[in-house]
């Protein structure tokens, strides 16, 4: 990570009054963006870099303050110049859930089903004046796998067959999510932090959609970046049914959203290490495929189970997705 300052921070901070803090660089992730900690005296700021043209903050403030209007815990917004790409917001602390969770292991179950209730608290409150989580947008993501895992494994696959199986899986869900929930849709371990006051903190959502009320309970639960065991999932899904009271289809569409978002994500996977030359995720995807295969299994996934057991071979499948050339 480089650890140029942005441009024109200076002026930001005086103006923000934060004017002769101190500047910590922090790890990036899989974006164009960049965090920094600020300092001054005993209090303490967190710095988003969202420098356009490659990303815009703009999305995240507008998330971040609908959350915090229905009392989630979203950061609070200190200051913003989303024309340059900085925002001080605050600094939920270094408690990262899955950081956290490695080094208290018996905490588990507890932390886990903090999140899944907050989930449902997020499920209570009206759909967010986001865009929908549409059959476009499914598509659009699962074809990531075809378009970019296939090639890095030497593949040459049906495409059109592949959309085709994804339209018929997925096209009984959709009426089922109408209105629909706010999906953060990056909601797990890596994403929540916890609080000293007991509470757990939300980030990374400014992608948020409006769609099906299973989605980010597989993004916590089929996690790509941590293990969750078969036990604390079926524990965890069942904590959820027994308090949001979904429709009986709703293990059906976990599923379908499992396979979907997991198909996806070994594309993503793929597409970081081939375009972007960031090969650390590429250990992951065993974890993301041994998820995917459970989800494949549920009858209603027949047509894209198919297609897959007709145009990816067993020996690559048995290897958790094989090697990337």
């Amino acid at each position: 990570m480089s650890e140029r300052l942005p441009e024109g921070l200076d002026e930001f901070l005086d103006d923000a009054g934060w004017g002769g803090a101190v500047i910590e660089p922090l790890p990036g992730d899989a974006s164009f963006r960049r965090y920094f900690r600020i300092r001054n005296g005993g209090q303490s700021a967190m710095l988003m870099d969202a420098p356009p043209p490659n990303e815009d903050p703009a999305p995240f403030l507008h998330v971040g303050k609908w959350l915090a209007e229905q009392g989630l815990r979203a950061p609070g917004i200190y200051a913003e110049r989303p024309e340059q790409g900085l925002v001080l917001i605050e600094d939920f602390g270094q408690d990262r859930m899955r950081d956290w969770l490695d080094t208290h292991p018996d905490e588990e179950r507890a932390v886990y089903a903090k999140a899944v209730d907050a989930l449902v608290e997020l499920h209570r409150c009206p759909p967010g004046p986001f865009d929908p989580y549409d059959m476009a947008v499914y598509l659009r993501e699962a074809e990531l796998f075809v378009e970019w895992y296939c090639p890095a494994v030497g593949l040459a696959v049906d495409g059109a067959g592949f959309r085709a199986a994804w339209e018929a899986v997925l096209q009984p869900m959709l009426p089922r999510q109408r209105p629909g929930v706010t999906v953060l849709r990056d909601y797990h371990a890596e994403n929540i932090m916890l609080l000293a006051d007991g509470a757990q903190g939300l980030i990374d959502f400014q992608d948020a959609l409006v769609g099906h009320r299973a989605y980010d309970l597989v993004s916590l639960l089929q996690d790509a970046r941590r293990d969750v065991s078969p036990r604390l999932e079926r524990e965890m899904l069942d904590r959820y049914i027994a308090a949001a009271a979904p429709d009986a289809q709703f293990e059906a569409d976990y599923a379908r959203l499992g396979a979907q978002r997991n198909a996806k994500i070994v594309g993503i996977f793929a597409r970081l290490w081939k375009r972007d030359g960031k090969p650390r995720y590429l250990p992951m995807i065993p974890r993301v495929w041994d998820a995917l295969e459970r989800d494949l299994a549920h009858p209603e996934l027949a047509p894209v189970a198919e297609w897959f057991a007709a145009n990816v071979p067993q020996h690559l499948r048995d290897a958790g997705g094989g090697e990337i050339a």
